[in-house]
This record gives C-alpha cells, structure tokens and sequence, in this order.
C-alpha cells in the first residue's frame, strides 16, 4: 500500500503549495488540536443524533451531518484556518476573482462502515479529467484516523490521470493522522471513505472550497441565510458567497451581498470594487468544451472558429 507524506504544521506555504500540485493531496499534522477538539465537543450530540446514510455511497454505517457553521465557532475557524486560506490562495485564486466555501459536513463512521467507492469530488461539474482544479477539499480529523477505523484513502498523483484510469491496490493510501490534523487535496484526486474494521468511531470534518462562478454543492445562502450569517467574522462571511463571484457577479440591488450584513449601511452602491477588478483581470482564461477550433462557415461564407464542445448543443 501507498504511504502518504505528513508535514509539520510550521512547514512553510511554498512548500505544501508544492507538496499539493505534486502528488494531489498534503497532510499537515497538528495543524489546529484545540479548535479541532472543540469542534468535536460542539458537534458530538447533533452527530450523534443524525441518520446513517441511506445508500451505498453515503453509508449504512455512516452518519453525516451538514450546516456546520452555525452550530460551532470552532468550525468557523477552521473554515478559514491560515494554512488552508493559504493553499486555496494558490490553487484556486488563479482561476477565480473569488473562491468560496463549497460544502460543510461530518462523516462519522460506526464501526463497521464499509469502504466508500473510490471518487473524484470535482465530478460535481462537467469537465474531464486531467483539468485545471474546479474544487479544493480538505478533511479535518475529529478524531484520530487510522488505516483500521476508516481514515480517508488518497490515490496520490491521481489528479493527473487520465479521467477512465482506475488505481491498483497498491496505489492506495490511508490517511493516518492524529485529531486536529488535516489532509488538503483537490477536486481530480482520487479517494474516498475507508472501511471502518475497529470498534472505536472515526469522526471526519469535511470543508470544500471551490471557484466562485460555480453553483456550490450545500447551498450557503439558505444555509445560512442573513440573520445567522450576521453572527459570523466577515471573512467567513463573504467565503460562504455574502461577496462579489466576480465583477458584476452575484451582487444584490446593484451592491455587494455582504452589504446585506451591515446595519445602517448607507454608502453608495457599487456593483464591483477595485480589489475584485484586479483579481479578475489576474485570472487565467479558461478554454471551453474540447478546446478544438474547428472551421464553420458564417453567412459570408468565411470560415470562423468555434468550439468543439459546442457542437452538439441544441
């Protein structure tokens, strides 16, 4: 079996940058102990308390909780924890004015749990694989991972794979890592549950960020509509989307959405600002569908280019 690297939490940001586009994941040991351990005390009765999943993918032996952030502070800073803002800073911002929390959930596997099918989370949206990254998810561990309670398993280097490519068992890795540790890995990785074969419970924390012109997987607003979402540090505000997408994206009465969290505010509206502007113009364009120009005949009849992946739209 594969054997994944793990890196102090004081590595420096170049380096676990580097880590993460090399092999398609990066753990980081003690990364947040005491946050991670309140989180758990937050979170154990509503845990507890939750469905088992109803099919295969989600688990009988599983419980998952979601809507995290209103029910424990310590989420909330974990969600925008330094080393991880960091991270998505440099895999996501390049393609993004804005990048945003995608998705909050707790996966508590029972002793017994049986493996999930090995995944890619960037499936979600319609582009194949090898491609630029779309999502950046991480798993905070509640509890200790083990290869024996069900520690996440991670296809390293699989986010370079040709989409139909499928790993051998020896290209698999637990991720074994203490509580308050976290794996990072983006959305082409390869991985998925492991099976739960002790009789203690594995209590994973799931926080996913992604490009901030895509629908997010838990709907944030309703989530977290405005009056919960008043209570939260306006930087986890406007990550949940409670900010501009982009310029001109996703603003509300021609102002930015966060604006809907200020009492009082009588400033004038603004449908973008200079920051996001910069950001924007920054951005690395991305080509659409097969990215193939093929030549097609406009009413001159000069041929123009189109895109490839256009051409079975009705």
């Amino acid at each position: 079996m594969a054997q994944l690297v793990l890196h102090a939490p004081d590595t420096s940001l170049d380096d676990l940058a580097a880590a993460l586009d090399r092999d398609g994941y990066v753990v980081i040991e003690h990364a947040a102990t005491e946050l991670a351990a309140e989180a758990y005390g937050d979170l154990i009765a509503d845990i507890e308390g939750s469905p088992n999943g109803h099919n295969d993918f989600l688990g009988s032996r599983t419980k998952r909780l979601g809507g995290l952030l209103r029910r424990s502070a310590a989420v909330q800073q974990l969600a925008i924890h330094p080393l991880v803002m960091g991270l998505a800073d440099r895999v996501l911002q390049p393609y993004c004015a804005r990048y945003q929390l995608n998705f909050s959930g707790i996966m508590h596997l029972l002793p017994g749990a049986d493996a999930q099918v090995i995944h890619r989370d960037g499936d979600l949206y319609p582009f194949r694989f090898p491609s630029p990254p779309t999502l950046m998810p991480t798993m905070w561990a509640l509890s200790d991972f083990t290869a024996a309670n069900g520690g996440t398993q991670i296809v390293p280097g699989s986010h370079r794979w040709a989409e139909d490519r499928q790993p051998f068992p020896d290209e698999i890795a637990s991720a074994e890592m203490p509580a308050g540790s976290v794996v990072v890995y983006v959305g082409g990785t390869l991985h998925g549950g492991g099976t739960n074969c002790s009789d203690i419970t594995r209590t994973g924390l799931a926080l996913q960020y992604s490009l901030g012109w895509l629908r997010q997987e838990e709907n944030q607003y309703l989530t977290n509509p405005p009056e919960v979402a008043r209570t939260f540090p306006e930087r986890l505000q406007r990550l949940i989307g409670y900010d501009y997408g982009g310029p001109y994206l996703g603003f509300v009465n021609g102002d930015t959405a966060q604006r809907l969290l200020v009492d009082g505010y009588d400033g004038p509206a603004e449908r973008s600002n200079a920051e996001v502007d910069a950001l924007a113009a920054g951005m690395t364009r991305l080509a659409w569908g097969d990215n193939e120009a093929v030549p097609t005949p406009d009413r001159s009849g000069a041929a123009v280019p189109i895109i490839q992946g256009l051409q079975n739209l009705p």
